[in-house]
């Protein structure tokens, strides 16, 4: 008997004590829960937020403004790092004209470049009448404006593959270009074998997913053209570390409203073999009014070279843009700032840019329009100009994963929505003060990993992915299809085949 009630006492208490400590055994798929945090090391009472454009262009390549007029309409619009990067044209300094005679030659025998390049020199001002100085410090090129501002350069900015067939990838930090017909293989390779960072640009350009005008068609895999273009990403990505993701938001998200849906399938893939797969956002700015479309907040503790290609290699930064392109997101959007804040004026603009693209598509559909790359309709804060006329901007002031508890929470300020997304499905929406999510409420919907989007009237900002049981799933599954074969140069055609009436359209 005495036996019995010692037995029943352990056995209670080991009860109790599994009731206690429930939370920390969530399960996916049956095992405990563990979630790998990318802003683990980030100290959010020091660390500083500095607004990076990782792509722009000038009339050194196809872009409209000299670099001169570029700069200064990043410095109104605040930013602290840009990196200009040229077609096929590393750029070396903002001091003295640099350009690749070849590729500047080349675009403007098909009228893509015009005007006298104008640079910075070591002083000068602005047509806004800001005054600056520009100067090396250590490694790094720094502008120093009169009111205390510094904007640094990224070194060695580039769009790689500039006379190929929408092959392109951008790259920072290493002296690498290729003038011929070539491949995002040979451009990734390269970056790679010499030390650099590179990012897929634009992803839905080259898959030609802009053409779609419904999500569900999108990167769908059941698609032969999509399926490829998926492994050969994955492909690019596995091979090569130093190729830390694609951009999902730029240039005002025409092109990339549904690349997304692209970063979710990327990221069902490596998170499934204990892997992450980053994303940024970029302007693509070849106009002064696509500069402050998209963005990246590098966190970082202080302003310099190194910090930021540790911030970029980590995932330790936040995709931003002022424009949203995809109609599914805004009409979930729409749809949770009624549900919480009422039928107001932020909700009505959102509503009404879902209803416009809503209606385009159906009139697309049913042959009263013609087919176009984008909508044509986006919900964003930029006037004509390309100036946010917005009075917040969201931004994300701290985030924190409980293990024991199997939380993620996030801190933000300027914020309305904090939208959470796992194997490219909406789980959860919350009010942005109220923005903390239990991973063991959503096991049965949650794949290895959840990411978080946060809207406000500014626009949207993107975290990286938040990996469940990374540990546990390294070496699991290999992120691309067994006998996947790289076409190389001549994949552009699978794209052009599946879109050859939208093309045709355009082209007419």
């Amino acid at each position: 008997m005495k036996k019995f009630k010692r037995f029943a006492c352990v056995a209670l208490s080991a009860i109790i004590a599994l009731l206690c400590l429930s939370p920390a055994f969530a399960v996916t798929g049956g095992d405990s829960l563990t979630i790998s945090n990318p802003y683990a090391n980030v100290d959010w009472d020091t660390v500083n937020q500095f607004k990076t454009a990782l792509h722009t262009h000038t009339n050194a390549s196809d872009g409209d403004p000299t670099l001169k007029q570029s700069i200064e309409r990043h410095y109104e619009t605040g930013f602290d790092i840009v990196a200009t990067t040229d077609h096929g044209t590393v750029n070396y300094t903002w001091e003295t004209p640099n350009e690749n005679k070849f590729i500047r030659a080349v675009l403007k025998l098909i009228g893509r470049s015009e005007g006298e390049l104008e640079y910075l020199g070591r002083s000068g001002s602005f047509d806004n009448g800001a005054a600056y100085t520009y100067s090396k410090e250590g490694d790094d090129d720094y502008l120093s404006l009169a009111d205390g501002r510094r904007i640094m350069r990224v070194p060695y900015g580039i769009e790689q593959n500039a006379v190929s067939v929408n092959a392109h990838v951008n790259s920072w930090f290493v002296d690498f270009h290729n003038n011929s017909v070539t491949t995002y293989e040979n451009a990734v390779r390269n970056v790679d074998r010499l030390g650099g960072v590179s990012v897929i640009n634009h992803p839905g350009e080259y898959s030609k997913a802009r053409y779609e005008i419904r999500s569900s068609e999108a990167y769908n895999e059941d698609t032969f053209a999509y399926k490829y273009f998926i492994n050969k990403v994955a492909s690019l990505i596995n091979r090569y570390d130093s190729c830390i993701g694609i951009d999902i938001n730029s240039k005002g998200d025409g092109r990339t409203r549904f690349d997304r849906i692209l970063w979710d399938n990327l990221l069902e893939r490596f998170a499934d073999n204990g892997e992450n797969v980053f994303a940024i956002c970029s302007s693509d700015a070849h106009q002064l009014d696509k500069i402050d479309t998209g963005f990246i907040y590098a966190l970082m503790p202080e302003l310099n070279s190194a910090s930021l290609r540790k911030s970029l290699e980590s995932g330790c930064f936040f995709g931003a843009s002022h424009c949203i392109g995809n109609p599914d997101e805004l009409g979930q959007i729409a749809a949770s700032l009624k549900e919480f804040y009422g039928e107001d004026e932020l909700y009505s603009n959102v509503k009404a840019a879902y209803d416009e693209m809503q209606q385009r598509a159906a009139d697309i559909e049913s042959g009263k329009l013609d087919a176009d790359d984008d909508l044509s309709v986006t919900y964003n804060v930029l006037d004509d100009r390309g100036y946010c006329t917005a009075q917040t901007q969201p931004m994300i002031t701290s985030i924190s994963v409980d293990n024991a508890e199997a939380t993620v929470s996030i801190d933000t300020e300027n914020a309305l929505l904090v939208r959470w997304i796992s194997n490219g499905k909406l789980i959860l929406t919350q009010k942005a003060d109220e923005a903390r999510i239990c991973l063991n409420d959503y096991k049965e919907s949650l794949g290895n990993y959840v990411r978080a989007e946060v809207f406000g009237e500014g626009g949207i900002v993107y975290t990286q992915a938040f990996l469940i049981n990374a540990e546990a799933n390294k070496g699991a599954s290999d992120p691309v299809d067994p006998g996947f074969v790289d076409l190389g140069i001549f994949d552009f055609l699978l794209g052009i085949f599946m879109n050859w009436k939208e093309i045709l359209g355009r082209m007419i």
